[in-house]
């Protein structure tokens, strides 16, 4: 018997029709199914909710895009629980299967047919001005990021590089990502595509008003560290929630988590020609 914990798009009307179909064959197959409670109730089906330790799984099924991917990489935690990414989304580089597959693509993993892939997590720690004693730590899929808190000013912020002094950036923000996250917003601020295979930091300025504009690709053994030096208030966001303010001599530490996120792959994932498939190149 296997414990399934399923996290659903909140505001795609097929999502809780998928969760029930989910949870009712698993259930019918001998296998435990249920949703974490605040999501259920998010989802409307309060029935299906139960108050149990997510990292406990054995397996954690994604109904959605990308962003409840990392909402559900979040929820875990770094707990070594698989993720099966069923696709609501657009893009929707983290999914593996389509609707119409679910029960086929559960049926497989549950007959082992199937291979885990391990992905970098990053995990980011803010150090107020002063301190070296962590202030909140928290680990991403795709990337931690810098930016400013208000419109109209540049922030300013020193980079070190395992301790080391790199340069000082006037810029809207930072993002240090996983190579999971190229893909992501370092993408959109002109960051390298990385293999989400590799084990890299990723280190890319937003819109920096110096000569020096090039991303930084770090391996997994270095640590980065960002001050704020400058005068005006910078918000931490990590996988797209808001978790910090930050002022002068505050600083975030970035390194890779110990813990990787872990996916469920049927067959061998092509990264390029996922790549390819959702940039629409095999037209040019």
């Amino acid at each position: 018997m296997t414990d399934v914990i399923i996290v659903a798009h909140r505001e795609r009307r097929e999502s809780a029709g998928l969760a029930r179909e989910a949870v009712s064959w698993l259930r019918s197959h001998g296998h435990t199914a249920y949703l974490p409670l605040a999501e259920a109730d998010a989802l409307g089906v309060p029935e299906l909710g139960a108050d149990r330790a997510i990292g406990e799984a054995g397996l954690a099924l994604s109904i959605g895009g990308d962003g409840t991917v990392l909402r559900l990489v979040d929820l875990l935690d770094g707990a070594p629980v698989p993720v099966l990414a069923v696709n609501l989304g657009g893009l929707a580089y983290l999914s593996e299967v389509e609707p119409s597959e679910m029960t086929s693509a559960l049926q497989r993993y549950l007959d082992g047919d199937c291979s885990i892939e391990h992905r970098m997590l990053l995990q980011s720690e803010v150090l107020r001005a002063g301190s070296d004693v962590a202030d909140g730590s928290w680990r991403a899929l795709n990337e931690a990021v810098l930016e400013k808190a208000d419109s109209g000013h540049t922030v300013r912020l020193g980079v070190r590089i395992d301790g080391a002094p790199f340069i000082s950036y006037a810029s809207d923000g930072m993002i240090i990502a996983t190579p999971t996250g190229s893909t992501a917003y370092s993408l959109s601020a002109r960051g390298p595509v990385v293999s989400p295979r590799h084990r890299a930091l990723l280190v890319t300025p937003v819109s920096p008003h110096q000569l020096f504009d090039r991303s930084l690709v770090l391996t997994p053994d270095e640590t980065v560290e960002v001050e704020v030096t400058g005068r005006h208030d910078v918000v931490l966001t990590v996988d797209g929630q808001v978790k910090a303010s930050l002022r002068t001599g505050d600083r975030v530490r970035c390194r890779p988590a110990e813990e990787d996120a872990l996916f469920v792959r049927f067959g061998r994932h092509r990264f390029h020609q996922v790549l390819r498939a959702k940039f629409g190149l095999a037209d040019r």
